[in-house]
């Protein structure tokens, strides 16, 4: 405990505030350059060179209630998770992004984080215009920014819609510096209005992408079932029947196919599949 208390001395809190959609994320990684903030935590995850070090994203929720929980981390074994990684990482120091000052405060109190130093607020380093605009983007189109490349980011959003912005900021009054990388996503809980996919939908998709397959001879009996947890839905299960013209390996060709399933799924829909089961019907020899 003494050695825990002595590293932590090491480091040092500041926090960047204000109202969801007013770009905090947007200027994270400017703001943690200017005050030298090696790592951020921003909507449940924690991220320091640019990568995801720790924690799930609230963009990840299916509602706003189960987004506002897990940015605080009061869900079960997600403080303890980033904690563990602040450890091991060892930041000299963490920039908090937050929606109010009561916020910031409560994360770095479930971190177990020493008191904030400094709290920034987004109208210290954002024009009123530039603030409309990134309300504008969050209202009318849906879009968050988290401060990490895409490529880091595809495998922990798999299914959602994401696309790269790159980061810069002036070095002088000609040159431009690279920043870093960030990406928009596309939360489930921010699309238009309600979207509301058919689980036939789905069904035709699974099927579609399983008979390019030639061993594949008929897809079919294809269900969809939804998974529930505290009344909240968290994702989907496929089960089909197939009808295979195969002589080879079988539990390879399966593997492959359910990967296929659940990649394409996950990236038409946006849902999060958690089991592609399929069960082979029939067996036809190759002639």
């Amino acid at each position: 405990m003494k050695k825990l208390l002595e590293k932590r001395k090491t480091m040092d809190v500041i926090a960047l505030v204000g109202p969801s959609g007013t770009g905090k994320s947007h200027r994270a990684l400017f703001v943690a350059h200017r005050h030298a903030a090696n790592a951020i935590i921003d909507d449940g995850i924690l991220i320091k060179d640019g990568k995801i070090i720790a924690g799930k994203s609230a963009k990840k929720e299916q509602n706003r209630i189960m987004a506002v929980r897990r940015a605080i981390f009061i869900l079960p074994g997600h403080a303890e998770e980033v904690r563990t990684a602040i450890e091991k990482t060892k930041p000299h120091r963490i920039l908090i992004l937050g929606t109010s000052e009561h916020m910031v405060h409560k994360i770095a109190k479930a971190l177990k984080l020493p008191s904030i130093k400094e709290i920034i607020h987004i109208e210290d380093i954002a024009t009123k215009a530039e603030i409309a605009k990134a309300q504008f983007h969050r209202l009318k189109e849906g879009k968050h920014i988290i401060p990490v490349p895409t490529i880091e980011l595809r495998p922990h959003f798999s299914g959602y819609l994401i696309d790269p912005l790159q980061s810069f900021f002036k070095h002088s009054s000609r040159k431009r510096r690279r920043l870093g990388e960030k990406s928009i996503v596309r939360p489930i809980f921010s699309y238009y209005g309600k979207l509301d996919i058919d689980d036939k939908a789905v069904g035709d998709i699974i099927r579609f992408e399983m008979i390019k397959n030639d061993a594949i001879k008929k897809a079919s009996h294809i269900r969809v079932d939804h998974v529930f947890k505290n009344g909240e839905e968290r994702g989907i299960r496929i089960k089909v029947d197939v009808t295979l013209c195969y002589s080879g390996s079988i539990p390879s060709l399966l593997r492959k196919e359910q990967e296929k399933v659940r990649t394409a799924v996950e990236f038409m829909t946006g849902m999060t599949v958690k089991e592609v089961d399929i069960h082979v019907r029939k067996l036809v020899m190759p002639k």
